[in-house]
């Protein structure tokens, strides 16, 4: 038998139980489906990770503080401080910029306008280079800025909008919390990057920050303590002798060895790297939970075939009598299981790749289609056709051409 003439026939018994076809598929539809949707769900957030850890700047190092705080009334114990921060500026080869950040929720008012819970941002001078910001007029604070805790301060874009809307705001005072400063530039727009918008932040000299916003105790005595440190390399510097410098500068200054650090120190990669490891076994798992449903849907199209044979077992005989082979026989049941899952997994595919988008577009998770995991599905899908269609195809082969004609 040919296999045009097998593909026929297939095709023919199909059509002529379309519903039951339909269920018989469903298990593949579905199989198929959930791969595609899944993997681009895991490709998704990994992307997201990616671009959002990216987006902080190009050639970064990361120095993060691990200092313990102690109970009430004691001092936390080691961590970051700020003249650390001057100290890798001043003391590292290599080293373009570093930047500081710290954080406040403030009520800002100006004239008739007022807005809770705005976000404050105290950084240094070369917070624009790191975060790739440009101003859109005015300019941005100086090193005798923050030296001189100068009470000035940088509106994001859509912050500038909402406070002041069509009036110049440079030269303009506002009130953030109890404390009046001049505004002497707006960013120009930036978006939001992850769970950050940029364009709604006010930004400060950070002296300001720890003198106004987020005063300590014990300031005075250790510095203010601060979180991270952003460290911008010269893309011709060598990344790792810059963090053997770092290393090596902050172990000395704070009393520490290497072993018994206080701080830790990573690269863009670093974090990148753990995170696409967790989300691909995350997406390994997710995989593996999908393809039980190809599995379930092998097992319908095994079912379905074998009831299929014991229907058709008179059919069989009758071909058989005419000249019709164990191989004729096989490949004709064979082909028809195949059928069954290609057909599955054509629409199982365009299921998955739409519902990709639509779950994309109407939640907050980004999905990622990959190329690879169509074909993955659908290869899978053949796979688990042509495997759970071979036991009833060679049960129809083995069938007595004698005892087939009897059969009622």
């Amino acid at each position: 038998m040919k296999p045009s003439e097998a593909m026929r026939i297939a095709w023919e018994a199909i059509r002529k139980n379309r519903v039951r076809s339909f269920l018989t598929m469903l298990g593949i539809i579905i199989g198929v489906a959930a791969v595609i949707i899944m993997v681009a769900i895991s490709a998704g957030t990994e992307a997201t990770i990616s671009e959002q850890i990216t987006s902080l700047g190009s050639n970064l190092i990361f120095v993060q503080s691990s200092f313990s705080r102690g109970g009430p009334g004691q001092a936390p114990s080691g961590g970051l401080v700020y003249d650390d921060a001057a100290a890798i500026q001043e003391g590292v080869t290599g080293v373009v910029s570093v930047v500081v950040e710290q954080n406040s929720s403030e009520t800002v008012k100006y004239s008739d306008v007022s807005l809770d819970d705005v976000e404050i941002l105290g950084t240094t001078t070369g917070f624009p280079s790191v975060r790739d910001m440009e101003l859109a007029d005015g300019r941005y604070f100086t090193d005798g800025d923050i030296n001189s805790k100068k009470k000035v301060a940088v509106l994001g874009s859509s912050m500038a909008e909402e406070l002041f809307g069509d009036t110049n705001p440079i030269g303009q005072y506002i009130t953030v919390g109890t404390t009046k400063l001049v505004v002497i530039g707006v960013f120009a727009e930036k978006g939001s990057v992850g769970n950050t918008d940029y364009d709604s932040r006010i930004y400060i000299p950070i002296s300001v920050a720890f003198q106004k916003f987020t005063p300590s105790m014990f300031a005075r005595i250790m510095g203010d303590s601060i979180r991270m440190i952003y460290v911008e390399v010269d893309p011709r510097a060598n990344l790792d002798d810059i963090i053997t410098q770092i290393n090596l500068l902050l172990v000395k200054r704070h009393g520490v060895t290497l072993d018994t650090a206080d701080f830790s120190v990573t690269t863009q990669q670093d974090i990148i790297s753990t995170r696409e490891s967790t989300t691909a076994a995350f997406r390994s798992l997710l995989g593996w939970v999908a393809g039980v449903s190809l599995i379930v849907g092998g097992i319908g199209i095994m079912n379905i075939m074998l009831v299929s044979v014991t229907e058709r077992t008179r059919e069989i005989g009758i071909r058989q009598s005419v000249g019709a082979t164990p191989n004729d026989i096989r490949l004709q049941f064979l082909t028809e299981a195949l059928l069954l899952s290609v057909v599955g997994g054509l629409i199982g595919t365009v299921v998955g790749v739409g519902g990709s988008y639509i779950f994309g577009a109407l939640s907050d998770m980004r999905t990622v289609v990959s190329v690879a995991s169509i074909f993955l599905a659908f290869g899978s899908a053949a796979i688990v056709g042509a495997f759970f269609g071979y036991y009833p195809a060679s049960q129809a082969a083995q069938l007595d051409p004698i005892e087939a004609l009897r059969y009622e």
